[in-house]
């Protein structure tokens, strides 16, 4: 079983990104399954994304980004930003850290 966690870095500003909404997800035979749905807190972080270990799979990560810069009045080109992963096996923690800015996202996988 494995763990996801996140973070997320407002690049512009040299903050972290709070209240941004972050969606789990994962595809299953019916199409995607919606796992869990949560807010960073005020340090830009959710430290797990699930209440239960996460099997081997695909998954996918969505920030709703466009939101959060439209909640500071700044224009931004994407409205979401979205990590498609899969877990290969179980028994590993994720944490998935998204880089933003109103032009521009990025990842990488972090400890």
């Amino acid at each position: 079983m494995s763990a996801i966690s996140t973070h997320i870095l407002d690049t512009a500003l040299g903050t972290p990104a709070a209240a941004v909404s972050v969606t789990l997800e994962q595809c299953s035979t019916e199409g995607w399954l919606t796992l869990t749905a949560a807010k960073t807190d005020t340090d830009g972080r959710i430290k797990s994304l699930s209440a239960e270990p996460l099997t081997p799979g695909h998954y996918r990560l969505t920030a709703e980004i466009g939101d959060y810069f439209a909640g500071s009045g700044r224009d931004a080109l994407y409205v979401s930003a979205q990590i498609d992963f899969v877990i290969a096996q179980a028994g590993s923690h994720y944490h998935l850290p998204f880089l933003i800015s109103p032009w521009s996202w990025s990842t990488y996988r972090g400890s």
